[in-house]
């Protein structure tokens, strides 16, 4: 198998599985069916954080022990099999609780090995490039099985349909990933042997001591602020008056038309400054989106700059992380960063659902902008203590 055509298929399959965690953004909806409201699916979405941790952090010791793709396969099936106890739970049990957790546990898997195998492919010229494509097949996934399940809502079906659906999807990621083991183990040996990735106690220690602490801490804060603007979009939709298909399709065509466009930017002369830009747009998407109401061309709006202030920072914040690491620690250094990822997409829910019941969502959205706003200004102070190193080494 050729170069192309294997960053082709595993490229694919990225894109099939992705779907999935658009299908979270559905939970608000299938739990109403059902008699659930906001703070149960934050419940659910917790019990995945815990077992999206857990998986996250041994991650490293099955793909050493089972090999990396060999995982990832494995990692496409156990979703596929949350994706249909999800369609076929009826009620607050134990088939709901059984989804919750497979679903951590294989989206932890492809989550966290996915960049560590595209690391073994690639050079280090390469990376925000390959990332960068990664990033965009993760992105239409994720955006467009909402509007996939909004579709099949308008023909009559039921919202569990979709999860059937791309539950079929997930596991035909699983098959493509199993033919791709031999293909890519030839193509990584040109750039070395495949080190260890078990995560530890020291080495994330180690992590906490590097540069790489700061974009570890940053993905955190910024997949909160995905999670919320984006796992309760149905229910600020249906509050308002609006067709959150609308959103998820306006920012998935913004986010993987720009990180297309993008995909050989490298973040500019100080990538952290660039960060910041993009971030503080997103602080100020989800400002006007406090203030729009029911307002349809401004709710496209703030889909439009969301798409560019989350979806062009994220995949420069991850190259910088794989820049930032120490490299005998990048493989643990990736799985750690997405480890903090998925406290932000998974947890921060929780505290979602909470707020949304309690307080009311426009409550919810004061706390996802200032949490944006502090990580725009931690990437101000890494590009300006980036600037002065450099005009000191000069």
């Amino acid at each position: 198998m050729n170069r192309l055509t294997m960053f082709t298929m595993f490229y694919t399959a990225s894109f099939l599985q992705a779907g999935a965690y658009g299908l979270t953004f559905m939970l608000p909806r299938l739990f109403e069916t059902f008699g659930a409201n906001e703070k149960m699916v934050g419940l659910m979405l917790f019990v995945t954080t815990i077992a999206t941790l857990v998986t996250v952090y041994f991650a490293g010791h099955l793909s050493d022990r089972f090999g990396r793709v060999r995982t990832l396969g494995t990692a496409c099936l156990s979703i596929a099999a949350a994706l249909t106890a999800y369609g076929l739970a009826d009620g607050v049990g134990v088939l709901l609780i059984f989804a919750s957790v497979a679903i951590g546990f294989g989206w932890g898997l492809t989550y966290a090995l996915s960049p560590i195998v595209l690391t073994g492919l690639v050079t280090t010229a390469e990376r925000v490039r390959y990332f960068a494509i990664l990033s965009v097949a993760l992105m239409a996934g994720f955006g467009l099985s909402p509007v996939m399940a909004s579709m099949m809502e308008n023909s009559g079906l039921s919202v569990n349909f979709a999860f059937f659906v791309t539950a079929a999807l997930c596991a035909l990621a699983g098959v493509v990933f199993f033919a791709l083991i031999k293909p890519i183990r030839m193509l990584s040996e040109p750039n070395g042997p495949e080190v260890r990735s078990s995560l530890s106690r020291a080495s994330v220690a180690a992590i906490m001591r590097s540069r790489a602490r700061l974009p570890v801490i940053m993905v955190c804060l910024g997949a909160s602020v995905f999670a919320g603007m984006n796992n309760f979009q149905t229910v600020f939709a249906d509050e308002r008056g609006l067709d959150y298909a609308d959103y998820f399709l306006v920012y998935t065509i913004t986010v993987v038309l720009f990180r297309v466009v993008l995909a050989r930017f490298k973040g500019g002369g100080n990538p952290y400054m660039t960060i910041a830009v993009l971030q503080y747009v997103m602080f100020g998407s989800v400002v006007l989106f406090m203030g729009i109401g029911g307002n349809a061309p401004m709710y496209l709006v703030v889909a439009f700059l969301f798409g560019i202030g989350y979806g062009v920072s994220y995949p420069i914040l991850a190259a910088m992380t794989a820049n930032d690491a120490d490299q005998e620690l990048l493989p643990q250094t990736l799985q750690f960063f997405a480890l903090s990822y998925f406290i932000g997409i998974f947890g921060f829910p929780l505290i979602a659902g909470w707020m949304i019941v309690e307080l009311g969502g426009f409550a919810l959205l004061i706390l996802v902008a200032a949490l944006a706003g502090v990580e725009a200004t931690m990437a101000v102070m890494r590009g300006a203590q980036n600037r002065k190193d450099v005009l000191a080494r000069t």
